[in-house]
């Protein structure tokens, strides 16, 4: 089986923390364990890295991908990666925030994501399905209290204390992610 996971987020530093970057930040720490790197891929407009993980005893040959697009014409790269991909019909994987849900916690479903979100729309469109898998990356830590827009909380950034417990997710998420491939 191949692999295509596909990290949702905003390119450029100054998003780099953003709640919005969950899906890049999940790619990024999973890199970490590999010697490999991401590389400006300019025909799908993305970061590629390719990796091998494995699961139920096999290899996957896996590749990574943050498209730099911004979030809301994701679409276009994942079509291209889709489209082009010298891996024979990968299974699509995209990694992504979800206001829908608590942080600290996640799910992991086929077909099935939050009520709005844009990359995921953008997605659905340029595939013309909603048939692949999604890692539903919870952010949400509004206060009872919070008066602001959900697109304004997402495009905020992670309190340090958040971010830790985001941190703590990621290797729980590749174990259950790899138990179902």
């Amino acid at each position: 089986m191949n692999i295509l996971l596909v990290g949702l987020g905003n390119p450029g530093k100054s998003y780099q923390n953003n709640r919005h970057n969950s899906g890049f930040m999940f790619l990024e720490w999973l890199l970490t364990a590999t010697d490999s790197q991401f590389k400006f891929d300019k025909y799908s407009d993305s970061e590629i890295a390719k990796v091998s993980l494995t699961a139920k005893d096999q290899n996957l040959i896996t590749v990574l991908a943050k498209p730099q697009t911004f979030m809301n014409r994701s679409g276009r790269a994942v079509h291209k990666m889709m489209s082009s991909s010298n891996l024979e019909q990968p299974t699509l994987i995209v990694v992504h925030d979800d206001l829908d849900i608590r942080l600290g916690n996640f799910k992991i479903q086929k077909g099935v994501g939050p009520k709005v979100h844009n990359g995921l729309e953008s997605i659905q469109s340029s595939l013309k399905t909603k048939d692949f898998w999604r890692v539903r990356i919870g952010i949400d830590n509004r206060d009872s209290d919070f008066e602001g827009s959900g697109e304004g909380y997402v495009l905020g950034n992670f309190e340090k204390e958040e971010n830790k417990m985001l941190q703590e997710i990621f290797p729980q998420i590749k174990h259950k992610l790899l138990s179902i491939m």
